[in-house]
């Protein structure tokens, strides 16, 4: 038997690897992927067709070496055969899958090791703007950056999860200088006021800063004062965060997210060392009274050197010098081994140019330090453009969420008639937020996407409905049979015979190799994916494989609970809820 947790392909490229390593073939890195359907086997091993070529030799006579160079001493592989130009499809072993997969079903952790080297891995992602509502457009930067969060957390690292809100700069001058002329209260803390009310203020105090030169002075000497740590100023900037963040939260709290927010204030102090440094270094260059990194690589359309601007001419700083410092500070003074940045896709360029920036000026060692900017696509409407409100506007985050609830109830009192109000409430709660997650997170993160309530509340399809749908009718048979799962596994195994057992077992031990990907290229799809094809597995062995009453019954009610809990987990990281009855 092999040592437990270890992953199916990693074996299977290592006996490989013996193999290729008996022709005189060791620095050859062993090609093993899964099948792509069920009578080409488990998995192919594809390096017979390139080297052949190389060699110079028939790609069929030099799989066939490859394949009686296999040796297998722990029986893992049924038999091996050789197909078309020279793919050897491997079937592996009923026995040893149902070993392997009992070996899962006793670990909390599903067959997913904690990591050998613990690893400091900050996420940021949301970062919506102050005295601003979170938009639809923030929704695929809060749902992608909590699931990749979660992932990280699930395979044992140390996770920051920060929300950049833009809480900084000359609007908070205007804001600040509009408030204390004519909502003073507001600022003393005897009225209260909400975002909407806010944001209000904010469109007013824009207008008076255009049309009224006396106001737009006060407001400049308010940033002044602001970046100065004048107390007033301060406390009337605090006040300002604090509506903001009271709303924001009502948005994290249905999405179930959790953020620590840092702001662009949070480097404030540190701006004037940064450009000072990339000074020193002899980076920067002063190009109309602005103080620019011309980096190497980054031209514009018409072939000109593109700047990066660090100082502006009137001395101000501005989001290139505020990302240079949290560069810094994340991998220098938080000593993080991977940074991760959740933006729209708009936002390449800006990040690439930070990124060559940060290596030039020394801030990071990509030796030490793994950069990942992970752009997405836009959400669309129904026409195929721009998710928009009726009026034009872009739509508000939390009237979507609430929504998706209301529609999701209407369809759960239609399903379930003789369910309590109570009950009610809290599954399309569940249903219509999970709903939502899953729509974005199955959507490849790079493509847009259109947003269309009908499919996604769809118990049909790759959906959060099906997939919840599937976790229930599990929960359904085990209550069902109505063994208690501790009980049955002292008694007895999982045992795998039926080809949509073997289907379904299989899938389940494939779990760390979508991890693995998801890891590597952070598009959470891999998991959704993965997840859709988990209860399409399920259920064809729910149509093919009685249950409850059988000979079978001990072995299937496990496969049915490891299935559950793996289920669950997945769902879990992608950050959607599981509900028992639906």
């Amino acid at each position: 038997m092999l040592p437990p947790l270890k992953q199916l392909d990693d074996t299977l490229r290592a006996l490989c690897h013996k193999a290729l390593s008996k022709l005189a073939l060791e620095g050859v890195e062993a090609e093993v992927v899964p099948s792509t359907q069920d009578h080409f086997g488990h998995y192919q091993c594809n390096n017979a067709l390139k080297l052949a070529k190389r060699l110079k030799c028939n790609p069929r006579d030099l799989a066939a070496q490859i394949q009686e160079g296999l040796d297998d001493p722990e029986g893992m592989i049924a038999k091996t055969e050789i197909a078309g130009p020279g793919f050897i499809n491997i079937f592996l072993s009923p026995e040893f899958l149902s070993d392997q997969l009992n070996q899962i079903f006793n670990d909390p952790r599903l067959g997913i090791p904690l990591p050998e080297v613990k690893e400091r891995i900050i996420v940021e992602f949301s970062s919506p703007n102050i005295a601003k509502e979170l938009h639809v457009g923030h929704l695929r930067s809060t749902i992608i950056g909590d699931a990749i969060a979660r992932l990280f957390e699930f395979l044992g690292h140390d996770v920051i999860r920060l929300n950049h809100v833009g809480d900084w700069g000359t609007q908070f001058g205007m804001l600040i200088a509009y408030l204390k002329a004519f909502q003073p209260d507001v600022l003393t803390g005897s009225q209260e006021a909400d975002l909407k009310e806010l944001m209000n203020w904010y469109r007013e105090s824009k207008a008076h800063f255009d049309a009224d030169p006396d106001f737009k002075d006060r407001a400049r000497k308010e940033v002044v004062k602001l970046q100065g740590g004048e107390a007033d100023s301060r406390r009337a900037w605090e006040t300002i965060c604090e509506i903001s963040r009271k709303a924001f939260s009502t948005i994290y709290n249905y999405l179930d997210v959790d953020i620590e927010e840092r702001g662009e204030s949070f480097y404030n102090p540190m701006l004037k060392e940064i450009v000072e440094r990339l000074e020193k270094q002899g980076l920067v260059t002063v190009s109309d009274g602005a103080k620019c990194l011309f980096l190497d690589g980054f031209v514009s359309r018409e072939g000109k050197p593109l700047p990066m601007i660090v100082q502006k001419s009137d001395g101000g700083y501005n989001y290139s010098t505020t990302d240079m410092a949290a560069m810094d500070h994340r991998a220098n003074s938080e000593n993080a081994n991977r940074i991760i940045v959740v933006t729209d896709a708009g936002q390449q360029l800006h990040f690439q140019m930070i990124l060559a920036a940060s290596k030039a000026a020394k801030t990071l060692d990509p030796e030490k330090v793994q950069f990942d900017h992970v752009p997405f696509g836009v959400v669309l409407g129904p026409d195929g453009k721009k998710f928009k409100t009726r009026s034009g506007t872009t739509e508000p985050l939390l009237g979507l969420l609430l929504e998706a609830i209301e529609r999701a109830k209407t369809i759960l009192k239609e399903k379930n008639p003789n369910f309590s109000d109570a009950e009610i409430e809290e599954m399309a709660q569940i249903l219509g937020i999970d709903a939502v997650k899953y729509a974005d997170l199955s959507s490849h993160r790079l493509k847009d996407y259109i947003f269309s309530y009908d499919r996604m509340l769809n118990f049909e399809g790759n959906t959060a409905a099906y997939l919840l749908y599937s976790y229930v009718r599990i929960q359904g048979i085990k209550r069902k049979v109505g063994k208690a799962i501790e009980s049955v596994a002292k008694e007895g195994k999982i045992t795998l015979a039926h080809p949509s057992e073997i289907a379904l077992g299989l899938h389940l031990l494939q779990f760390g190799e979508t991890l693995r990907a998801f890891d590597r290229d952070l598009l959470p799809n891999r998991l959704t994916d993965y997840l859709y094809n988990l209860a399409e597995k399920f259920h064809a062995f729910f149509r093919d494989c009685r249950v409850e009453g059988t000979e079978f019954e001990n072995s299937r009610l496990l496969l049915c609970d490891v299935t559950g809990r793996l289920l669950k987990q997945g769902l879990q990281i992608l950050g959607l809820a599981t509900l028992d009855r639906m």
